[in-house]
């Protein structure tokens, strides 16, 4: 009977041990490791409207309140390059801030395609004393342009970070609705606000299928900032500053942590766990 017991004894034991191997592993496997991630975009990826910047960063606006930096510093990072950078186009992006992607890249993020349809002139001309029709006449411009011409700089632009970064996961970051639609002080009729709320919803529905089409993940902001635009109770977006123009029309400070670190953290969560 001892003998048994000592025989049983051992096996639990064994058994115990190798199951406890197992989990282990299989915990292991499961739990994503640091992330190499790499931040490319244009003045909504660098933070441009939260105010402060990084002192070497000059005209891009690269801040420590956007949501890249937000993001790498809530995450287990390897790495993190931020190259976004304020004005820049799809071809700005591909020319000048594609150099940190290698095969050791685990996640991109990037938005663009606003400046190539010229998104800042087109608020420029819906401004008081302009009229709806003027800020008609440059929305529908500025469509046109989504519509037909930025399909192809996204699709080159997605094609490039993908051979840049052939192992990361690709998540393509769109645009919120810049206005609301209580009474609003500012110089913008009702009329302006829902036709360039209609511009922006083009913008990322072109933007959305172009990423998609390319095997990457969409992130809508949208949902997250509604409302919080300009004419809201509790704005996430700065209207327009004379004494400072660049700031006008981006997210602020709690844009970035309450708009679109949520909405990258939703996009992103499912895609580092695989």
């Amino acid at each position: 009977m001892t003998r048994a017991r000592v025989l049983l004894a051992a096996s639990a034991a064994l058994m115990t041990g190798l199951l406890t191997a197992l989990v282990s592993t299989a915990a292991a496997d499961a739990a994503p490791g640091p992330t190499d991630y790499v931040a490319l975009g244009d003045s909504y990826s660098s933070g441009t409207g939260t105010g402060d910047y990084q002192p070497d960063s000059g005209d891009c606006r690269r801040s420590d309140s956007a949501y890249p930096s937000l993001w790498a510093n809530s995450h287990a990072v390897g790495s993190f390059s931020f190259t976004a950078c304020n004005g820049a186009t799809t071809q700005d992006v591909r020319n000048d801030q594609l150099g940190p992607l290698s095969d050791r890249t685990g996640l991109v993020t990037v938005s663009a395609g606003g400046n190539d349809a010229g998104f800042s002139r087109i608020l420029r001309s819906c401004v008081f004393p302009a009229s709806d029709a003027d800020c008609d006449a440059a929305v529908d411009t500025g469509i046109s342009y989504v519509n037909n011409t930025l399909p192809g700089n996204l699709d080159r632009l997605y094609q490039d970070i993908k051979a840049k970064a052939p192992k990361a996961s690709i998540v393509v970051v769109g645009y919120p609705r810049l206005f609301e639609r209580d009474v609003c002080p500012f110089s913008f009729s009702l009329h302006k606000r829902d036709s360039l709320n209609h511009a922006a919803d083009e913008l990322d529905r072109v933007v959305a299928a172009r990423a998609r089409a390319a095997g990457s993940t969409f992130a809508d902001p949208r949902p997250a900032f509604t409302g919080h635009g300009i004419c809201g109770q509790d704005p996430w977006i700065n209207q327009l500053n004379p004494a400072d123009p660049v700031e006008s029309y981006h997210p602020t400070v709690d844009g970035h942590a309450r708009g679109y670190l949520p909405t990258v953290n939703k996009a992103t969560g499912n895609l580092l766990t695989r």
